[in-house]
């Protein structure tokens, strides 16, 4: 806990997720902790721990950056603990971001096997390592805008969207995305020699990139791919069709420009809700006209569908049982009087969608005149 008479380091990076970082030589830790980013929650913190528990700790560094390290000095750390750690070459500055049993959980599930060779824990950070590491997180954002003016007068086709300086300042990764394999060695030479630094260049996709930038989607929470998701699984219109949403690319497209990786997330139980549900590309025939499917409301089971002979936007909506029965007649070479059998079912009504094509367009706002305010008359005095 940070105390009156431990004197603070200000660190203003949300992105390592501290504001604050306690100068205490003893102890320096991450004191007011910010939005970082895929923290997972140690619901065995209040378990009394075994010695054997912390031998694995698991610490994050800048945005996603993660890893798991052998504590082999037998330190005892909670997490936001700063530590210094091995790298090559030199060491990196990381935080403690899960501690305990729950670290093997974690690393099985990223398939990493604890008799792997994992990289060590040196000590507890010192107040020079701090002093350094953050002069090394300050030299970032203006590294990365002058990296990305070099590569465009290089005429590489790639963008760097990210730069990560280790905690000693003597190596920076740098990641950038490219449809296109590119040849980087000359931007190597330049960065090195300009920055006098070691270069490591890491190619990612546009789902990773925003997942290291972050931000917030349009269900007004912290993107998926910067808080809990790992692994981004392939995602195609089709998830879209069977949950009967709108085929807008400005709807369904994420802020990295791909589809969106929550259309995933309910897809099997529609898939199972439709699974008894006829096919849609089969007319219906009646006595009264030939009937169109139109759209499915899954989860109440009712199928809207609206006739050839009718004008306007009228529907009518039939439950599943009744939409077989027909087709089953149909098969037969039949036809019902009716669509509807009796006079409880649902009645032709107007669709309850809304025309989102015409939500974007630009010229929706013309041709409507600006209610004009009146002014309130002041009697004179």
């Amino acid at each position: 806990m940070e105390t009156e008479n431990t004197p603070t380091i200000k660190f203003n990076d949300i992105s390592r997720g501290c504001s604050t970082i306690s100068a205490d030589p003893n102890s320096p830790k991450c004191c007011s902790s910010g939005s970082y980013k895929l923290d997972v929650h140690n619901w065995l913190e209040d378990v009394p721990q075994s010695p054997g528990d912390n031998q694995f700790v698991e610490i994050r560094f800048k945005n996603t950056r993660k890893g798991y390290y052998l504590n082999i000095n037998s330190l005892h750390l909670q997490k936001g603990d700063i530590v210094a750690v091995e790298a090559l070459p030199g060491h990196d500055i990381g935080i403690v971001s899960l501690t305990g049993p729950l670290v093997l959980s974690q690393m099985r599930k990223y398939n990493i096997s604890k008799n792997e060779e994992l990289k060590k824990i040196y000590r507890k950070a010192k107040p020079a390592d701090i002093e350094k590491w953050e002069k090394a997180v300050l030299q970032e954002q203006q590294i990365m805008l002058k990296a990305r003016e070099i590569a465009f007068n290089l005429r590489l086709n790639m963008k760097i969207g990210d730069v990560d300086f280790q905690g000693d300042a003597t190596k920076a990764i740098f990641y950038y995305i490219a449809e296109d394999r590119v040849d980087f060695r000359e931007l190597i030479k330049v960065l090195a020699e300009q920055f006098k630094i070691r270069i490591e260049m890491r190619q990612i996709g546009a789902r990773q990139e925003a997942g290291r930038i972050g931000g917030l989607g349009t269900c007004g929470r912290e993107l998926c791919c910067s808080t809990w998701l790992t692994n981004f699984v392939t995602v195609t219109t089709t998830a879209a069709r069977y949950q009967e949403m709108s085929l807008n690319p400005q709807k369904l497209a994420g802020q990295c420009g791909k589809l969106k990786c929550c259309l995933n997330y309910e897809l099997e139980t529609y898939v199972d809700a439709q699974r008894d549900f006829p096919p849609t590309t089969v007319n219906l025939h009646a006595q009264e006209g030939v009937a169109y499917h139109q759209k499915t409301d899954v989860f109440k089971g009712i199928m809207w569908y609206i006739f050839n002979s009718r004008t306007g936007s009228a529907f009518i909506s039939l439950p599943v049982a009744r939409v077989k029965q027909i087709i089953d007649l149909n098969k037969k070479g039949q036809k019902p009087d009716a669509f509807i059998e009796n006079i409880d079912a649902p009645v032709i009504a107007k669709a309850d969608y809304t025309d989102v094509v015409s939500e974007e367009r630009a010229d929706r706002f013309d041709g409507q005149q600006r209610k004009k305010r009146k002014r309130p008359k002041f009697k004179k005095q």
